[in-house]
């Protein structure tokens, strides 16, 4: 197979010219700071070779994702990583739904029927797992190996529980499922699994204004997050959790109303209109034109401290923004819940009239504005203070597409596709992370997971 380099790329760019780029509907990327087409028959067909290259490593690694029965895990179930390789023997949460939405677009992809009904049965089993293991409150385990289906202590009784359970995926890894497969019969028996993970978020993790709180700050996701990294246990209203909570009610609703079951579907769709105006009220910045997480510690205890004094101005604010810029600011998008008004700014403001987060291998996960920007080699926790990870370019490019600026979604399609074919050219595997300004991978070679994400991106 011929070899793709940055060379290559970079040579279809130069051909094309960047003047290519006036005249789009969103003008995206026509500032000079870009520098890059987004069309053009040299670029397309290196993203083409760069593409295919892609598909035909992932045809070779897919199956050894497909794991069988084993332990606590009695059903089937998917890998993110590959054998012997960092993660590998274990199951965890969100990395399970992205790994199998990247395996289905594989299996389509590449028309093969047989890799789908295996994806298909292994994404199932997964989801399985997790719902075997579930508390009594409602809880499922964020992690599980073999021997342990808890390492974290989700499942620990009692509430609240600081302990982080699994986030809020396991609705949109049923209604990929359901999707895939054509038919959701087979949910039935264990859809009222799904509400109770549900109550049980709300019981355990609902701030008084209605947004989620993680418990205490491990295994969040983006792991060093400043926003909740180190920070009070319950005091962080990360916009991660709830958008994720945000898309897992409404796929859960669309489920309800395939199984017929109408007043489930209203109320999950009650709650997550409700959320939706949480998300609004309480984390879109008007100043900034920004979403951030959101401090809920703020309580008024004049009524404890000084009794006896006589009280005047109440507190009009129940959260305070925490002013960071992540990447998290653009997961409205992602969702769907905001407004074109505020994706216009999401996207020209904070992304195309600067670098802070745009960079030459996609979205970095940290504005390069903030004094914690670092790209420091890190496992634990996994470094999200910048580099780039193809999850946060996915979730910018499908927000890109939600609201039709196809140019901007193109242009990190291309940056994405480059840095993991770069990395495929020099290492022949895939990692974890990447520098943002150079590609070079940071962390974890044989990491698969998320970065076959970029196949729904080719």
């Amino acid at each position: 197979m011929t070899k793709f380099t940055r060379r290559d790329f970079l040579a279809g760019i130069a051909v094309t010219g960047a003047s290519s780029l006036t005249g789009h509907s969103d003008g995206a990327l026509a500032d000079a700071q870009t520098g890059r087409a987004t069309s053009g028959p040299a670029q397309a067909g290196a993203s083409k070779l760069a593409a295919d290259k892609l598909i035909a490593y992932f045809t070779g690694v897919a199956p050894k994702l497909l794991r069988p029965p084993k332990g606590v895990l009695r059903h089937p179930s998917i890998s993110p990583s590959l054998p012997g390789k960092t993660y590998s023997t274990t199951l965890w949460d969100w990395d399970t739904y992205w790994t199998a939405r990247g395996l289905f677009r594989l299996a389509k992809l590449a028309g093969d029927q047989i890799l789908h009904q295996s994806v298909a049965e292994h994404a199932r089993g997964s989801l399985l797992n997790f719902l075997d293991h579930q508390s009594d409150e409602g809880r499922i385990p964020i992690m599980m190996d073999t021997n342990d289906a808890d390492p974290f202590g989700c499942l620990r009784s009692g509430a609240p529980n600081t302990n982080n359970q699994a986030k809020p995926v396991m609705g949109q890894l049923a209604l990929l499922i359901a999707d895939e497969l054509g038919e959701v019969a087979w949910l039935e028996p264990r859809f009222g699994q799904l509400l109770r993970f549900y109550d049980s978020w709300m019981l355990g993790n609902q701030a008084k204004l209605g947004l989620l709180v993680w418990g205490d700050d491990v295994a969040i996701g983006d792991d060093n997050d400043p926003t909740t990294f180190g920070r009070p246990f319950f005091s962080s209203a990360n916009l991660l959790l709830n958008c994720l909570y945000y898309e897992d009610l409404r796929a859960a609703a669309e489920l309800a109303h395939r199984l017929s079951r109408s007043r489930d579907e209203q109320k999950l769709a009650h709650r997550a209109d409700e959320l939706k105006a949480r998300i609004q009220e309480f984390c879109w910045d008007p100043r900034d034109r920004f979403y951030y997480t959101a401090d809920v510690q703020c309580v008024d205890r004049r009524a404890e401290l000084i009794p006896h004094v006589a009280r005047g101005m109440g507190m009009s604010w129940k959260c305070l923004p925490l002013r960071i810029q992540m990447f998290t600011g653009f997961l409205p998008l992602w969702c769907g819940l905001a407004s074109k008004e505020q994706a216009h700014e999401l996207l020209h403001r904070h992304y195309l009239n600067s670098d802070k987060f745009r960079a030459a291998s996609g979205v970095r996960s940290l504005s390069a504005e903030e004094s914690m920007y670092s790209l420091v080699r890190s496992s634990n926790p996994s470094n999200w203070l910048g580099p780039i990870w193809i999850i946060v370019n996915y979730f910018a490019w499908k927000g890109f597409k939600n609201y039709g600026f196809e140019e901007a979604a193109a242009d990190l399609s291309d940056k994405t596709i480059r840095v993991l074919c770069d990395d495929l050219s020099t290492s022949g595997s895939l990692n974890e992370y990447y520098d943002p300004d150079t590609g070079k991978p940071l962390s974890h070679s044989g990491f698969i997971d998320w970065n076959m994400l970029v196949l729904e991106m080719v």
